[in-house]
């Protein structure tokens, strides 16, 4: 049986990651699902979701999915050649800022490795699937160190989580400048 590949797109705010994800996501598969993860919360937030959704070809199913991303992606993967998600940060986010994941009151120490542990869960779900599945994440850690406890969180638990996603990832891509740099690649044993 032939298996998708799990791979990550990393880059920076307007880097062109999500451009480069879409474009490997065509090369891929003609019957692609979009997993978008971002919350609409205001204006400047639900322009951006458009300009994200005027990109994608019409042919592109989307599933909006805030918080069970994981469980998108089990009841996707076998009726898809790609999926793609876009973003892994987005979904950290929602976690993050949702009082209730994993329970009301969870210390930030808990909360973290709880995240972590869905992260790990996610690229365990990624793997051996039948579609490719393209997972695009912020890289944060590259400019300022964030002036606050939650800012400097997230950048955090951003970052380990990448790294456990890269672990996983038979490709990782970093892109800066709307230029692709492979950092990992497996060749196909088929």
């Amino acid at each position: 049986m032939n298996h998708g590949k799990l791979v990550l797109v990393l880059g920076g705010s307007r880097s062109g990651k999500s451009q480069f994800a879409e474009s490997l996501a065509h090369q891929r598969g003609n019957k692609i699902l979009y997993l978008a993860t971002a919350a609409v919360y205001d204006e400047e937030m639900a322009r951006r979701v458009q300009v994200h959704r005027e990109r994608r070809p019409a042919i592109w199913d989307t599933r909006e999915e805030t918080l069970h991303v994981i469980e998108a992606v089990e009841e996707s993967a076998n009726r898809y050649d790609v999926l793609l998600l876009d973003c892994l940060t987005l979904w950290l986010t929602n976690l993050l800022l949702n009082d209730a994941v994993p329970g009301s009151g969870t210390p930030w120490p808990d909360k973290e490795k709880y995240m972590l542990n869905l992260v790990g869960q996610l690229a365990i779900t990624c793997q051996g699937r039948p579609s490719s599945v393209i997972v695009v994440s912020n890289e944060v850690g590259l400019g300022l160190v964030p002036d606050n406890p939650l800012g400097r969180a997230f950048r955090d638990v951003a970052g380990a989580a990448n790294q456990l996603m890269a672990q996983y990832a038979d490709e990782v891509y970093f892109v800066a400048a709307g230029l692709p740099i492979e950092l990992k690649s497996r060749a196909s044993t088929i």
